[in-house]
Parts: structure tokens; sequence; C-alpha cells
């Protein structure tokens, strides 16, 4: 069980007023807030060891050079990769799927070949694959979903063909708050040869994800979703694919040697990591993952899925409300009678609440569903019952001044 008035002590933005209301901060899904260790991390790199990683014998870049490496460590722990050269450092979710799309697309994809995606995807799981079609001629394949809003895996098995040669998901729907069946997806696709992306960005904060059990070929997630700072993320890759593929950006620290006349790269995981690497973000992240730990990401999944159930619950009982899907994760998305989203989100705003509104970078989702864009709460470690009942009572206070 989770202490959440203990947890919230850690977290110094909780304790302010917006608009002169106790903040109830419910938009996690975007970005959690970060406890106050995560926060004293950065202060204590530039404060003590700041220096740029790899390159020096001095002593300060030694001991960053550590401490990046450390957090590499810990990652690899975290998610159960079998090597710490798997870890690949980008700057989130996006970067690591554009890196694949680039790299994977760029040694192993030609015209003609397809690649498989869902209906549900963020933009960072659409918009690379396009940019790679529009480049090299590529097509993409469409997973629908069912009547409940969940992937269609019969459609799914029957998508493959001889041409298939990615299949590239989100493991939980950043709109529907619904976890997708990636471990059976994964074991299709591998049946038909093909390996697998996933998109961690909504499941690895609440889920406790292995790479050995997953089985997955690359594995994506953003630290500013999981209480680390924005701007650094993960790819995980299975060392065979990552040997194979070429190189996504060229510079420093990518490299063994340089000539005029040839370039030869460095070994994994460093091939993947040109330039000089967010290594205060990296060693935070680190911190992030032990903060995590140290709550035990069990009992924050049970936390979350507690809260969830519970807002679902309440919000049924409101005239008008629609709720998309069946929500089994750590958030939901609704809509109350004809209030738009971005009115609901503006009133619930002066009240103090947070909460996000609009397509979600998700709009092929919305034009399936037929709709504008939703309201969405979400939740994390810090949140409560009683923030559940306050969004409650805004709503219920919306729902009156547009009767």
């Amino acid at each position: 069980m989770l202490n959440t008035d203990e947890i919230r002590k850690e977290f110094p933005i909780l304790g302010q007023k917006v608009h002169g209301k106790p903040l109830v901060y419910l938009d996690n899904a975007a970005t959690t807030q970060k406890p106050q260790c995560v926060i004293d991390a950065i202060s204590e790199v530039y404060c003590t060891i700041n220096a740029n990683v790899h390159r020096g014998v001095h002593h300060l870049s030694q001991v960053a050079t550590e401490a990046m490496e450390q957090a590499r460590t810990k990652v690899k722990e975290f998610i159960g990769a079998a090597n710490r050269h798997e870890i690949i450092f980008t700057r989130g979710t996006t970067e690591s799927i554009n890196l694949v799309a680039s790299s994977f697309g760029g040694t192993f994809l030609k015209s003609g070949d397809e690649v498989i995606i869902s209906s549900v995807e963020h933009h960072s799981n659409i918009v690379p694959w396009q940019l790679l079609r529009d480049r090299i001629g590529i097509s993409l394949r469409i997973i629908p979903l069912t009547a409940d809003c969940r992937l269609d895996i019969e459609a799914y098995k029957g998508l493959f063909s001889e041409r298939t040669k990615l299949v590239s998901v989100a493991h939980v729907s950043n709109v529907l708050g619904i976890t997708n069946p990636v471990k059976e997806i994964i074991d299709i696709a591998h049946s038909h040869g093909v390996p697998v992306l996933v998109d961690g960005a909504q499941s690895t904060p609440h889920i406790k994800v292995n790479m050995q059990e997953l089985d997955a070929d690359f594995f994506a997630f953003s630290g500013h979703k999981v209480y680390a700072p924005t701007g650094i993320g993960v790819l995980y890759g299975k060392e065979k694919w990552l040997d194979a593929m070429q190189p996504y950006h060229g510079g420093g620290e990518m490299i063994k040697s340089v000539h005029f006349e040839k370039t030869t790269f460095n070994e994994l995981p460093y091939k993947f990591e040109a330039g000089t690497p967010d290594y205060t973000g990296i060693i935070a992240l680190g911190k992030a993952l032990e903060w995590v730990e140290s709550k035990g990401i069990e009992n924050i999944a049970a936390h979350e899925h507690e809260l969830t159930r519970y807002a679902v619950e309440q919000l049924r009982g409101i005239e008008g409300m629609r709720i998309f899907g069946e929500p089994d994760g750590a958030a939901v998305s609704f809509l109350v009678g004809d209030i738009h989203p971005a009115d609901l989100g503006t009133i619930l705003d002066h009240l103090g609440i947070a909460v996000r509104t609009g397509h979600h970078c998700a709009q092929p989702l919305m034009e399936l569903l037929g709709i504008p864009g939703t309201v969405r709460a979400s939740f994390a470690a810090y949140n409560t019952k009683e923030e559940v009942d306050t969004l409650i009572k805004g709503i219920e206070r919306a729902v009156k001044m547009f009767a």
C-alpha cells in the first residue's frame, strides 16, 4: 500500500494553488511531476560533478561518466534487459521511434515492404512511418478496433504477408487507458519472423515490464512520464538488430575513427549516441527509477488502478457522460453532453484541476470515434480519491453552467 500523504510531501509542486484553489494535477499521461530527490540529483550534478562524459581523463569527467553509466545499468535492470549495451539514451519515446524508423528502416526496408501499426497509436508512432513511406515507398497496414475499442487480434493475424517487415504498437493507449495484448501481438509477429517495436511511454510508469518475458525487439519510453526530467528517454533494442542497423546521427562519440576516406563506428550503445548526451537528465532518470522501485511499481499500479476504477464509477453517475473504452490503466477519457472538451477543461482549470483536452496526438483514433477530442484524467502515485471527488464536483458544476 502507498502512503499518499507522505508521497505528496516529496513533490514540491503539489503544494501550490492555482486560481486560488489547491492544485489537483490529473495530467500525468502527458508528464508526471518530479520528486525532490530527482530535483536534487539535477542540482547535485551541476554543483559537484559537471563535466563532459567519456572524453576526459580528469576527475570530474570520470565521476560524471561513471554516474551516467550507473544510470544505464539501472535502466537495464528496471526493464529487464539482457545487456546494458542494449540501452540507448534518446530524448524520449518520439526520438526512439524515429531512430528505429530511420535506422532499421534504412537498413532493412525497401519499396513495397509493409509496417503494421494500430488504430490507437500516438502520432509519434504514425508520422515516422509515413515519412519512411514517402521516402522509400513502404506501405502501412492498420490493426482495426473492435466495438469495445480494443485491438482486433483476429484481423491483425490477417495483415501479415511476405512483405511485412515490422510491427510497431503502443503497449497502453494514451487516450483510452487500455492495455494492449502486446505479448500476444509479439508472439504472432515472431511466428511470421517479424520483429516488433513497443511504444512503452504509457506502460513503463505503471506496469512492471521485462524485456526477457515480453520478447520485444525494440521498446521505447520517456523519462518525463516516469517522474524523471523532460528531454531524456530510452530505446531498448535487441543486440542483433542494433548491431546490424546503420547509425541514426553522425558526429562525436559514435565513431571509432574518422578519415576523409572512411569512418568506422563505435560499439554499442555509443554507436547511437552521437554528441554530448544529456548526462544530467540520464543521472536524474536513474534516480527517478530508484524512487519508483522504493515505492514498488506493483504498489503504484494497484493504487492507480483503484483510482481509475473509482473515477470511472463516479463519472458514470454524471448525466450525459460518455466514457471511451474500458480503461484498465491509469487514464480515462470522456465527454459530457455537448460540452466541448476545451470548454470543460478551462472551467476545471479555474477550479484548480489540471486535465488534458483535445485529440491527445491521436487524431486517427478520434476520426474513428467520430469526435473532435476528449477530456482525459490520468493518475500517478501521488493522486488521491479526494482529488477524484474534486474532479467530479468540478464536472458537475460545469454541467450546471451549460444546462
